[in-house]
């Protein structure tokens, strides 16, 4: 019998590398001159996999969101991975802003990459959508790669992760 090789498809955002993130832009932003002196609050829930941004003005939200950004990429968070809501006003003139964080792959997005790979017509190609994630089969190591390739090429809105490969 033929030995199936598989890997894993996910993508997710590691919850320890936010808080870095987090606490290093929350730094930046209390010795900043330009933000002397503003509330600005950004809140990590863990349970709810959503992070908070509570500012004075839109202004100065758009700034605090860039330093925020700047700081997830340097700890290597995806910002594909961090979908942000819409910017609402909130008590006392200030703004507020929910983001989550992805955790997973969504099940429409993961019937979008199923779809792609048939369309890819690798006969040998088996992909099976486990939960929130993703198991790629075929007898052929290349076959696979291949496939890692192509999916890399190919943007789906969230940043991908390969991983678990396997030989059965």
């Amino acid at each position: 019998m033929a030995v199936t090789q598989s890997f894993d498809v996910t993508t997710g955002c590691e919850l320890q590398e936010v808080d870095n993130a987090i606490n290093q832009a929350l730094k930046e932003i209390r010795q900043r001159y330009d933000f002397k002196g503003l509330k600005i609050e950004i809140e990590l829930r863990k349970s709810d996999n959503k992070l908070i941004l509570r500012v004075p003005d839109e202004f100065t939200h758009k700034s605090v969101w860039d330093v925020v950004a700047e700081k997830m990429v340097r700890r290597q968070v995806p910002l594909k991975n961090l979908q942000r809501g819409k910017v609402l006003p909130a008590a006392g003139s200030s703004v507020t802003e929910e983001i989550s964080l992805q955790q997973g792959i969504p099940g429409e997005t993961a019937r979008e990459i199923v779809k792609f790979i048939k369309g890819l017509k690798l006969k040998k190609i088996q992909s099976e959508i486990q939960g929130d994630q993703l198991r790629i089969s075929s007898p052929s190591r290349d076959e696979l790669q291949g496939v890692i390739q192509k999916l890399r090429e190919q943007d789906f809105g969230i940043e991908l992760k390969f991983g678990n490969f396997r030989s059965n």
